[in-house]
């Protein structure tokens, strides 16, 4: 059987494909293979999960591993299996009384792979989703079992790691009490508007801009109910909406200011639907200084025309910044700029290249699982933690050996 990505535009080159079953099997498969890879649920749109180079490698998928979930309610913590999902994992979370402090647009994607990539969601105060592990253990190349936690010299490098220090078991992630949200649709806002971002974008819990360059809608989630008829010139949706304006609403968590737990409201996407445009589609994103914002986005504005014709929609986000080596968000707060494309690579790539021409003055770092053409410099440290932890480059790809600049 043919092994793709979630969209359909990766083929995995990889030899073999194993469903290890218990921790000791996963170590002796490790341990015997000369390269391999791990595979979360799929939805990177490029080549950084497959084990492809010169030897190809095995892929390992960790769904058949025990998935038992341990809530430490005294230091406010989850410990759980790699290739759990955020759609899993949440509601037994809030059963417990306890949440995550943010998630992404969609929660079909796993724990492991969502944080080896610095995937993430929307808020001023809100870092990524990596930001919330706080230890976790990986496999490495020899079958060891290495745990890690924050405050240890390499845990700043092993979160955001993509997947190149070994196979990640299980991660620890922060929890903080269960909450309630609103979700609001406020549609018409203006690009006079965006004197405003900081103000739009810190006015509720979690804000996302949705836009085609021409018309723009905000996504608005907040803790308590907005009373602002004329919210900075917008009008509400009258009726739930889709991201994608022509595409019907069934598939969104529930909007219309009706408020709900945090897990039913954070996410855009109900986990029991296609999220989406059901994968017909890629994705790119780029992730630029906050203070930049409007200016960069101006600039977006201004080649709008150019970006309409492959564009499905984009969506503009903020993050807070953290302190890991390889996150998108390191060490700036930032904004978030995400077009998801059409499913149409040759027509795609020269208006990416313009995307990211246009915001190249703005120092722009890509997010991993998305398609990108420029790449951001390594870390020093991160190059020598890779060559401490797997000297022989057992879990190196091609995709890896780029950014190492092997």
């Amino acid at each position: 059987m043919t092994l793709t990505n979630w969209a359909g535009n990766t083929t995995f080159r990889a030899r073999d494909v194993h469903h290890p079953t218990s921790l000791a099997e996963l170590q002796r498969l490790v341990a015997a293979r000369d390269r391999v890879r791990a595979l979360g649920s799929g939805h990177s749109f490029n080549d950084v999960a497959d084990a492809f180079g010169d030897p190809a490698g095995d892929l390992v998928v960790l769904d058949r591993m025990p998935d038992a979930v341990e809530i430490d309610r005294v230091r406010a913590q989850v410990r759980v299996p790699a290739r759990m999902t955020y759609a899993r994992l949440a509601p037994l979370l809030h059963e417990a009384g306890f949440a995550l402090a943010n998630m992404a647009s969609l929660p079909h994607i796993s724990v492991a792979g969502s944080v080896a990539t610095g995937t993430h969601g929307s808020g001023v105060a809100q870092p990524g989703l990596s930001a919330a592990v706080s230890a976790l253990d990986l496999v490495t190349a020899d079958g060891s079992l290495l745990s890690l936690a924050r405050g240890d010299a390499d845990f700043p490098g092993a979160v955001v790691a993509l997947g190149a220090l070994g196979v990640v078991t299980t991660l620890t992630l922060d929890l903080v009490p269960a909450f309630e949200l609103r979700q609001y649709v406020r549609e018409g806002l203006s690009t006079d508007a965006l004197a405003d971002f900081e103000a739009i974008m810190s006015d509720g819990y979690s804000v996302s801009l949705f836009t085609d360059w021409r018309d723009t809608r905000v996504w608005l989630k907040r803790t308590d109910e907005l009373t602002s008829p004329d919210w900075y010139g917008t009008t509400p949706a009258p009726a739930p909406r889709h991201p994608l304006p022509a595409m019907p609403a069934d598939s969104c968590t529930v909007q219309l200011g009706v408020p709900g737990p945090w897990h039913e409201r954070l996410p855009h996407f109900r986990p029991d639907f296609q999220p989406s445009s059901a994968g017909n589609e890629l994705q790119s994103e780029l992730l630029l200084p906050r203070e930049h914002a409007v200016k960069a986005l101006r600039e977006l504005y201004a080649v709008g025309e150019r970006i309409r014709p492959v564009l499905h929609i984009s969506e503009v986000r903020t993050v807070a910044a953290d302190d890991l080596w390889l996150s998108p968000f390191h060490g700036r707060d930032s904004v978030a700029v995400h077009f998801t494309w059409i499913k149409d690579p040759a027509a795609v790539r020269p208006v990416l290249e313009l995307v990211e021409e246009t915001l190249a003055p703005f120092d722009p770092r890509p997010h991993w699982g998305k398609l990108f053409t420029r790449w951001p410099s390594c870390p020093d440290r991160f190059r020598s933690l890779v060559g401490r932890l797997d000297p022989a480059g057992k879990f190196a790809n091609d995709f890896t050996r780029i950014l190492l600049r092997e």
